[in-house]
């Protein structure tokens, strides 16, 4: 990450540095280092152009350095593979082998160097890729795979082996894909499918198998990126280049560990602005995951917390399994936007109905009740012993005739109904052949969507092969659990999309008048006071109680008569992390007796734990409020983070907490509040009155200034507890902790 551990270096100096030392800013920008126009405040890239990997994925020429036609060897294989490849996608291929005259019976030339043309791509099929990399550039190669492995995936020795090819990679001006990635980028995809397609990245090419696996279902799959170590392209290049590509619904990815947070953040911010949506399993939520991952491709997997918050933040889907990626990914490259949220659950069964609609209401999915004049249509076809509010129990006998067809038709009339579900446990022919027919029909004429859920083990049924496979327009799944996450994640896509506005467009790029107070303010490598710290939230107008600091106990007196009473007593020094622990906060104090033998108290304490002080805070009470903390704190991979919660001191129990990652708006920060367990205490509870959200808004905003202008500065930071007080009344930061990087 760009910036600095000096708090006297400006913004306008990091940027300066980044030029004239050669620094490259996160992420590269393909070719050219990024135009300063193009940074935040914090100096961090606001843009990233595509890379234009057309020429990867569609050579008209390829080179395979190591080729061989020597029956048992590994490179064998491979060469053979990419002939055919190439024949297919109408490339020419070139082997490249310093001792060979032909391979295969194609020419073989002895180096790059003396290849008959300039081509797109050159597979690797060597053991050092390094030792090629300065040929390939100067035969102005456009792209590289590298095959071996060996790198950052076993360690600091191969991971210093990885620095240095990509060095040599960046020097040369060709892009490349690997090390330690496959062949899955020339597999064999179907070309009779047609519909928006799935593009899938992975950073494991096993991984993708289940998603490849699609075709032979009918959906549609344009292309497969497998990224190995990333040590040049990475996930977020191929998000941006399959985003602008007409052909690609939906993104389907597999990622282990993400190469740098601001590219991500920026590929993820693309796909958004265009409504192409991208689904993702990302392992590394448990400490054995992240490391097992970090193993496997040597890339940071970044504190998990951070980035489901970055994933959501950017409207990323985050999905656990292979299973939940295959179903997700497919219904949203060719489900079109819905027309409404509703969602109809109709079943030959009453037990099936009642219970997909727990799970899926527990999902959060609405399922509306239906209209009295609805539900009397409906009985025109269903037995009136049979619910039909929602879910509809059709009692399955009417699924066998013409009335099947017309009830399905009925609800999909329903304006409220978005989309309609019909779960089949098992197959019950020719009922269920004769439901699934009714099913693709309705879709065929609807632009609302229809999902049906195959439960029987076998799945050879030719009602499940062939009717519902058969279709485009209606999403077949084989279990509730993945419908319902795919439906959600549908219908949360479209609200997420049509409501996106990016937060990079506003993201500020010159430093605030308060920028220059605050530096003034940091100690690199060391805490601030109490004291130091509110200065540091005043700097960034940031209300903070009434207070002085002073250094006797009749200055404390003096100090109290001019606060107000009641008062609060705090040692302030550098030291101090948890003063209610220490005994180091004295509160409610009403009389100037109180105030000086306070005063003594504290000062004692803090001699006999050997803490250096530097006075004692007198402060104005502030009582009648919620306690919330707010605070940033730097990520390896994203940089500053900015975090709200419930305060005071069970903050480390509750443990109820959102996080964002700058930049965004005021929509992302009253979103965060809706995403904590204790947000009805902001509404008032148990007689108290609503808290002034709009205060705390606003403090989570200045506060992500401070991390946009700070962060590279700032370790940690917690205004805890931050007391909102009653609507209209404001909010007050009664503590903080700041420690400088």
């Amino acid at each position: 990450m760009l910036g600095s551990t000096h708090g006297t270096l400006t913004t306008d100096s990091r940027r300066a540095r980044v030029i004239a030392c050669g620094e490259q800013p996160s992420p590269v920008v393909h070719g050219r280092p990024a135009d300063v126009d193009d940074f935040d405040v914090s100096g961090r890239p606001l843009y990233a152009d595509v890379p234009d990997l057309d020429r990867f994925f569609r050579p008209e020429s390829v080179a395979v350095v190591g080729a061989s036609d020597t029956e048992g060897r590994p490179n064998t294989g491979i060469t053979r593979q990419l002939i055919s490849w190439a024949e297919r996608v109408g490339a020419r291929l070139h082997p490249v082998h310093p001792t060979r005259r032909t391979v295969f019976g194609l020419p073989c030339f002895p180096s790059v160097a003396d290849l008959p043309e300039q081509v797109d791509l050159a597979a690797l099929l060597v053991g050092d890729p390094l030792g090629v990399i300065g040929e390939l550039g100067e035969a102005k190669v456009k792209f590289a795979v590298a095959f071996a492995s060996g790198f950052a995936e076993t360690g600091a020795e191969g991971a210093a082996a990885q620095t240095r090819l990509a060095a040599a990679v960046r020097r040369s001006g060709l892009r490349l894909l690997g090390p330690n990635t496959n062949l899955n980028a020339f597999e064999r995809f179907r070309d009779d499918l047609d519909g928006p397609a799935v593009a899938l990245i992975t950073q494991s090419g096993h991984q993708g198998r289940p998603v490849f696996a699609m075709q032979e279902l009918g959906v549609r799959l344009s292309h497969w990126a497998p990224t190995g170590n990333e040590a040049d392209l990475e996930t977020a290049d191929f998000i941006s280049y399959f985003s602008e590509r007409p052909e690609v619904g939906a993104i389907a990815c597999y990622v282990e560990g993400l190469k740098d947070g601001r590219s991500f953040l920026l590929a993820a911010d693309r796909a958004a602005r265009r409504g192409v949506p991208v689904v993702a399993v990302k392992v590394g939520r448990t400490e054995t995951g992240a490391r097992t991952a970090a193993s496997h491709t040597g890339k940071l997997t970044g504190a998990d917390t951070v980035v489901d918050a970055a994933m959501r933040q950017y409207g990323v889907i985050r999905v656990d399994g292979l299973d939940e990626l295959q179903d997700t990914a497919a219904l949203l490259a060719r489900a079109r936007p819905p027309l409404a949220d509703g969602v109809a659950v109709c079943s030959i069964s009453g037990g099936t109905g009642a219970h997909f609609a727990d799970l899926a209401t527990a999902a959060g999915l609405r399922l509306p009740d239906l209209s009295a004049a609805k539900q009397a249509e409906l009985h025109q076809w269903i037995p009136e012993y049979l619910n039909v509010a929602n879910p509809v129990d059709n009692g399955g006998h009417p699924v066998g005739d013409r009335r099947g067809r017309k009830i399905i038709d009925a609800l999909l009339a329903d304006p409220e109904i978005g989309v309609l579900i019909c779960p089949i446990t098992g197959p019950f022919p020719p009922m269920s052949d004769r439901l699934a027919q009714d099913l693709v029909d309705a879709a065929e004429g609807t632009d609302k969507l229809v999902c049906v859920v195959w439960g029987s083990p076998v799945g050879t049924e030719a009602a499940y092969r062939e009717t519902l496979l058969g279709s485009s327009r209606v999403a077949t799944f084989r279990t509730f659990a993945n419908c319902i996450t795919a439906v959600r994640a549908h219908l949360e896509h479209h609200r997420f999309v049509g409501a996106y506005r990016s937060p990079f467009d506003e993201a500020p790029r010159t430093p605030s008048p308060s920028f220059r107070k605050a530096q003034a303010l940091m100690r690199p490598g060391r805490q601030l006071s109490e004291h130091a710290a509110k200065q540091l939230l005043r700097a960034y107008g940031i209300r903070v109680p009434r207070e002085q600091l002073v250094t006797s106990a009749a200055a404390a007196v003096r100090a109290a008569g001019l606060v107000g009473y009641p008062v609060v007593m705090k040692a302030s020094g550098a030291q101090i992390a948890h003063k209610t622990e220490l005994g180091l906060v004295k509160i409610g104090l009403t009389s100037a007796s109180q105030v000086r033998d306070a005063y003594r108290e504290l000062t004692d304490i803090a001699r006999y734990e050997g803490i250096s002080l530097d006075g004692v805070l007198v402060c104005q009470m502030v009582e009648r409020g919620v306690e919330m903390v707010v605070g940033v704190t730097h990520d390896r991979l994203f940089g500053p983070t900015v975090a709200v919660g419930l305060g005071g001191v069970l903050v480390e129990v509750l443990r109820d907490t959102a996080v964002r990652v700058p930049p965004f708006g005021e929509d992302q920060a009253r979103g965060m509040l809706r995403e904590l367990r204790g947000r009805a205490l902001l509404d008032g509870v148990r007689g108290a009155p609503p808290v002034d959200v709009d205060a705390l808004v606003e403090v989570v905003l200045r506060v992500q200034r401070m991390a946009l202008e700070l962060g590279d500065d700032i370790a940690e930071l917690d205004i805890n507890p931050l007391m909102v007080l009653p609507r209209g009344q404001g909010a007050v930061a009664l503590d903080a902790l700041v420690v400088c990087r």
